[in-house]
């Protein structure tokens, strides 16, 4: 097989399917999935004609995808914007696809990647800023996935840890409100929570529901973002708060504390106080530390600093701070935050400007720049 053949048509062949109607996205995935389909078969029969064996190949999978995309549209449509409470329905095919695509030929990190984007239905881009890596990076993970896997007879399903890490992921991105799949993603994790009674199902559904429930109140009416400390807490939805807690409570009853029930406990003693000032960030702070004990994540590491900052003062906060990786998203902001709250505006009208050129979101780009010019605005006067 001719490798370089096959680097020098794709171009032309994305070209063909944008011309046929797919976006650019689409039609570089569906050619992606094409090569890997070629890597494949040719070997035992290269075509006569590579080109159009490509663009037909090319084609198909992305006319697959958008039905694919079009079925899980039409899943999210019937899932009404508040998911209900109480004993899940029947168990559709949806999840089933997320524990095949967890295959145990892939590694966990595989496994996600490939089902985020196969069934999930977010973009390679949106699956890198989940992971905190390029574009490239993940992208070549994904077709690394897609290579193992093909051939494969899916009869053996992952586990359940590697389906909730997807399912996780789904609804963060759900919940940034890029895409609207938080209440698909809790609809999804309480088929599995009645299933089984692994404890760190039901911390991901508290999780969900405890995060889910300050929905209304993120977003101002003309979209903006609403920092949690400014949130209008009657906002917030009390019948998801109750049922998240009591979820929580049942799980960590199990004695067997897992990252989701440590991050639900955070939600929770959020949702728990009826005022900013009344959060027990001291509690939060412990929690935190059992966080970063369960796993050494860098954005809990950084979200214990925003937290410790509340707790001990903002010079303890940006004491854990500094030990962060300076090229952590969001470590700019953070900083910024803590250096106003420690009586420094001028570092900190720079921390926010520079924070808002490399935010993920356009509603978090407007808030920091707006940050920047309040605090450049009081400077002035």
């Amino acid at each position: 097989m001719n490798e370089s053949l096959l680097r020098e048509l794709v171009p032309a062949v994305i070209g063909i399917l944008v011309r046929r109607g797919a976006d650019f996205a689409a039609a570089e995935d569906a050619v992606q999935d094409a090569l890997v389909e070629a890597v494949r078969v040719w070997p035992d029969g290269p075509p006569r004609d590579p080109k159009g064996w490509l663009v037909t190949v090319a084609w198909r999978k992305f006319l697959d995808a958008a039905r694919a995309d079009t079925s899980r549209r039409h899943r999210e449509v019937r899932v009404e914007g508040e998911p209900e409470s109480g004993p899940a329905e029947v168990v559709d095919d949806t999840l089933r696809l997320y524990f095949l695509c967890a295959h145990p030929s892939l590694t966990p990190a595989s496994a996600v990647a490939l089902t985020l984007r196969a069934v999930g239905g977010l973009t390679t881009r949106q699956i890198a800023q989940a992971y905190l890596v390029p574009e490239a990076t993940m992208a070549q993970r994904i077709s690394r996935a897609k290579r193992t896997v093909s051939g494969v007879r899916f009869h053996q399903p992952g586990g359940v840890a590697t389906v909730l890490r997807v399912l996780y992921l789904v609804f963060n991105e759900g919940y940034s409100g890029d895409v609207d799949l938080a209440a698909e993603a809790i609809r999804l994790t309480r088929q599995l929570a009645a299933k089984t009674h692994h404890e760190e199902v039901a911390g991901l559904l508290a999780l969900m529901l405890l995060h889910h429930a300050r929905r209304p109140a993120r977003t101002g009416p003309d979209g903006s973002l609403v920092p949690l400390a400014e949130q209008d807490r009657s906002l917030w939805n009390t019948r998801l708060i109750a049922e998240g807690v009591d979820v929580l409570r049942t799980a960590l009853a199990c004695d067997r504390l897992g990252e989701f029930q440590a991050q639900a406990a955070i939600a929770a003693l959020h949702a728990d106080a009826r005022t900013v000032e009344e959060t027990d960030w001291v509690q939060i702070v412990e929690w935190y530390d059992e966080l970063v004990r369960l796993t050494g994540s860098p954005v809990a590491r950084l979200n214990r600093a925003v937290a410790v900052g509340e707790a001990d003062g903002p010079r303890a906060g940006l004491a854990a701070l500094a030990v962060l990786d300076p090229a952590l998203p969001r470590r700019t902001a953070v900083a910024a935050y803590l250096h106003e709250r420690d009586g420094d505006p001028v570092t900190a009208a720079r921390l926010y400007a520079e924070a808002a050129r490399s935010a993920p979101s356009l509603p978090e780009r407007d808030h920091l720049t707006r940050q920047a010019a309040r605090l450049n605005s009081q400077l002035r006067n």
